[in-house]
Formats: C-alpha cells, structure tokens, sequence
C-alpha cells in the first residue's frame, strides 16, 4: 500500500480495498453489487488464479477474497502463495467455499487462511467480516510503520549520541583524544591490566622548543605543526586499543596496553624518526634546524595499591631524561 493510500486509510478506520480471486464472473458480479453501497469500499476482481499475486501486489489490497475451488489451481495452494510472498505474506484472507466441511475448513486455516465463509454469505456478514479484517490489517502496518519510524529515530539518536560523544573525547586541534579522555581510558586500562597482571606501556611526548617556534613562525604555524606531529602519532598507534592524546599545550600522550619495554621502544623511536623525517623547517637549536620530538617511556605491571598516576610519573621523567640529554630521544624509565 503506498502512502497515500495508508494516509486515506487512516481517515476512515471501516475503509476496505477487497480483491476477490475467483474463475467465475457471475460471483464476482454478485460480490461487487453486494459491496456497491457501502462506503470506502474498494472493490478489485481478478478471474484467474494465475495472475492472483500480481495483482495483489499490484493493488495492495487489504483483504482477499478467495475462492477454494478453479481450474488449473488448488486455492489452497494459492494460500501458501500469498503466505510465502513478502508483499502479500500479512494481507488477511477469506475462504469462500461452497461447503461447511470442517476437514476443508481446517485445511484452510492450516494453509494460512484467516477466514472461512461459505458463499455466498450473507452480506451484511461479508461486510462485517471484510472491515474486520481490514481493520486489523491497517493496524498492523501502522504499527510496524510505527516501530520502523522508532527504530530510525533511535538510530538516529544513537548516531548524534556517538558523535557527541566523540566530539566530547576529542582534542578539538589535532583531533587526537583530549585529556579527559586519557585521563579515563588510563584508569581503565590501569584496572584491566592489574586484573589480568599484563604489561601497559605508556608514551609522554614532547615538541622540542616548541615556544622558540610559536615565536619565530607564529602561532598559526604552530598549530599546524601541532596537527602534523599529533598526525603521526595516531599513525604510530597500529592496534585500536592504542589511545593517542593530547596531554597538554605541546605534549601528547600514547597509552599502549599489553605491550613490552622493548615493544614500546620501538614504537617510540619509529615515532621519533617520522616527526624528524616531516622536516618541518626550526630555527632552534639553530638555524636550518628541524622540528623534533623527545618521548619520555615507561612500562609497569600494575600492583595491587598501586595507581595510574605512577606511571604517569614514571613516563614524565624518562622525558625529563630525553630533554636534559639533548632533546630529540626517547628516554626510559
């Protein structure tokens, strides 16, 4: 049923579009001129049973009417059909048979029918049945119209919930995880490593004189240069459990769960090599000099008292080591 159609059917519950699948013409004459005076009911005929799902798909009744008994076809067979079609599988059917046999009224029922009426029925019985069944049918596609308009704005809810959300954990600079998010995603991995007695590495990184370069080159090209170094951390950052963060200003943080002092120093030092390899033109230490990086490492096996801080603290002074040896290394601690 298309959505015009839905819209006019919501206006008039006792609103009805009948197809009626039988070989014979003269009860199709009898049925519409049964149905001829009564309000909001469509009336469709259709003579062979061959072309009975087509046409239903075509017309979307909302019920059907069918006879048992034609040539070339088991109506019981054509049950099955409408059942076993995506288009008519939900549409309610009548059975009209030319006997009260209730083997063949069971076979019926049994095959998918909805309704058994010997024909031809009374007619204001044919007519009640009709918007009974046609009442229901219309409340059930407005029902599943309604939960597919749910289940599409909560979809949608979920989706502006994780962009939020993604906006609320982001650095809005450098698009790497700001610090509230570090500062979070520390303390569970702390938990989890502590729990399972697994290693967790962490990586404080610090741009050499950066503020010589906020001086010299100004401070758009220093968020640029910002964006670059924080872009080749997320590169370093190979597995999704790897966190790249801004720590701060022009320090940066990689938190490197399950992996090894010898791991994390490779990580370091290949980060280490990319930032030196961007050459991003410095003038300190001097002149013709490039931008560089040194990383602080430290890598703990949580204890029972211990906190995330520790190794915070322990990452900060393997940088602090990195810088007073001469910038531009990694130093561990």
């Amino acid at each position: 049923m298309t959505d015009l159609q839905l819209d006019d059917f919501k206006t008039d519950e006792n609103a009805a579009m009948v197809l009626l699948v039988d070989d014979q013409a003269m009860i199709g004459e009898a049925v519409r001129r049964g149905l001829s005076n009564e309000e909001n009911i469509d009336f469709h005929f259709c003579a062979d049973p061959h072309q009975a799902i087509a046409h239903a798909v075509r017309i979307k009744p909302t019920v059907i009417l069918q006879d048992l008994v034609m040539p070339g076809l088991d109506g019981l067979s054509l049950v099955r059909e409408y059942r076993n079609h995506p288009a008519t599988k939900d549409i309610p059917i009548i059975v009209l048979s030319t006997k009260e046999d209730p083997l063949i009224k069971s076979a019926a029922f049994a095959a998918g029918a909805n309704d058994y009426l010997v024909k031809l029925p009374d007619n204001i019985e044919l007519v009640a049945r009709i918007r009974y069944h046609s009442r229901s049918y219309m409340t059930l596609l407005q029902r599943d119209a309604a939960y597919r308009a749910l289940r599409v704005s909560q979809q949608q809810l979920l989706d502006t919930n994780l962009v939020l959300q993604r906006l609320m954990n982001s650095d809005g600079l450098t698009g790497l995880s700001n610090r509230r998010h570090f500062d979070e995603y520390m303390e569970l991995e702390w938990r989890r490593s502590l729990r399972e007695q697994s290693q967790l590495s962490l990586l404080m990184i610090d741009v050499d004189y950066f503020k010589a370069y906020n001086d010299s080159f100004g401070h758009l090209e220093g968020d640029e240069a910002l964006r670059k170094v924080a872009a080749a951390i997320k590169d370093a950052s190979a597995r999704p459990s790897d966190l790249p963060a801004r720590y701060g200003g022009e320090e940066f943080a990689l938190v490197l769960p399950n992996t090894s002092p010898g791991g994390a120093r490779l990580v370091a030092e290949k980060l280490r090599q990319t930032v030196a390899a961007l050459n991003i033109p410095h003038n300190s230490p001097s002149e013709g000099s490039s931008l560089t990086i040194s990383i602080g490492l430290s890598t703990i096996v949580p204890k029972a008292g211990s906190n995330c801080r520790d190794l915070i603290s322990a990452a900060d002074k393997g940088l602090y080591s990195a810088k007073n040896n001469g910038r531009n290394q990694v130093g561990v601690e």
